[in-house]
């Protein structure tokens, strides 16, 4: 086993003080214990993208499931137990949250390189810059020192993770629960971890970016404030009855990081329910508008957003555990 640095120590002694928080992750954290491991994960993730782009929307998805239930303890990866109900098959995540697989790879090597040194939370995070970085996105410094949950919340996962069906009012609290501004809610929605969420992967057929009409039916039928071309190509794919499994896409560009997203919504094109919401009339408006016309903006937002998002309760210092395998509790 690696030797665990200063820095890590210093963090189990602050958490038997009762003062570990956020502060102490650190981009060093595994400078001494795991030197390769940024390497490790950069690498695979790179590998993983170049075969399949939309692997890396699908990582960053992943990330912002973990950290939305429970806080971001790698809680999404665990398989159920005789004790918990895991997050894998509630609602928002059965059948469309992928990328499992790959960091369960990641967590492979790493376990080679340095046991029990290197917690999955931690590469799910690293893993969703550098996805966002392999689609053309802005980078950000992640803190690293995260340690894994020894259990999951099937109920929480139904309960916190947002609904496509959310006003804007609702968007803003639930995201507000968590600790972010309206400004934030629109910049992390923009990158579609809201949207793609009840979006289904059948055996062998990807349809990563589409969405089933039932999700979007009675906004091409019964809002006001959409495109009448956009409109009737989503009537041809989906009937007033009927078809509530057929597939239409999200009419975006799922293979590269940029703002379109935003584009859409100015010219009334969104998609589903909530996506609308942020450019209707309401308090969000502006911020559309802007990051519409400046991706800059966008990508400076985001960035800032997701360090946040990566902050939502932690486990460091001694709770938790570092999983040698992140589908399952140590020792079990």
């Amino acid at each position: 086993m690696a030797t665990p640095s200063l820095f890590s120590l210093f963090c189990m002694f602050s958490f038997l003080l009762g003062m570990a928080d956020a502060h102490c992750l650190s981009p060093h954290f595994y400078q001494s214990s795991c030197p390769k491991a940024l390497s490790v994960i950069r690498t695979a993730v790179n590998k993983a993208v170049a075969k399949e782009r939309r692997m890396g929307a699908s990582l960053l998805r992943l990330h912002f499931h973990d950290c939305f239930v429970l806080g971001c303890d790698a809680s999404i990866l665990l398989n159920d137990t005789a004790n918990f109900k895991g997050e894998k098959t509630a609602d928002p995540n059965n059948n469309s949250v992928r990328g499992y697989d790959l960091i369960d790879a990641i967590k492979s090597r790493l376990e080679s390189l340095c046991p029990r040194v290197v917690s999955c939370a931690d590469i799910v995070a690293v893993a969703a810059r550098d996805s966002v970085v392999a689609l053309g996105g802005p980078t950000w410094t992640v803190q690293l020192g995260r340690r894994d949950s020894t259990t999951a919340s099937f109920r929480a996962a139904k309960r916190d993770l947002p609904s496509p069906g959310l006003s804007l009012s609702g968007l803003i609290s639930a995201f507000a629960k968590k600790g972010f501004t309206a400004k934030e809610m629109v910049a992390l929605s923009g990158i579609n971890i809201i949207t793609a969420f009840r979006l289904k992967e059948k055996k062998r057929t990807h349809t990563i970016g589409k969405v089933h009409c039932k999700l979007f039916r009675d906004r091409i039928y019964h809002e006001t404030n959409i495109n009448d071309g956009f409109k009737r190509s989503k009537q041809k794919i989906c009937p007033s009855e009927g078809g509530g499994e057929n597939l239409s896409g999200m009419d975006g560009t799922p293979d590269v990081f940029d703002n379109i997203y935003f584009r859409h919504l100015k010219d009334n094109k969104g998609l589903l329910h909530s996506d609308q919401q942020l450019y209707s009339g309401g308090s969000t408006d502006s911020l559309v508008l802007s990051y519409s016309t400046h991706p800059t903006y966008f990508f400076a937002d985001v960035a800032k957003a997701m360090v946040k998002m990566g902050n939502l309760s932690l486990l460091t210092g001694t709770q938790g555990e570092i999983r040698t395998k992140c589908w399952k509790i140590n020792g079990s």
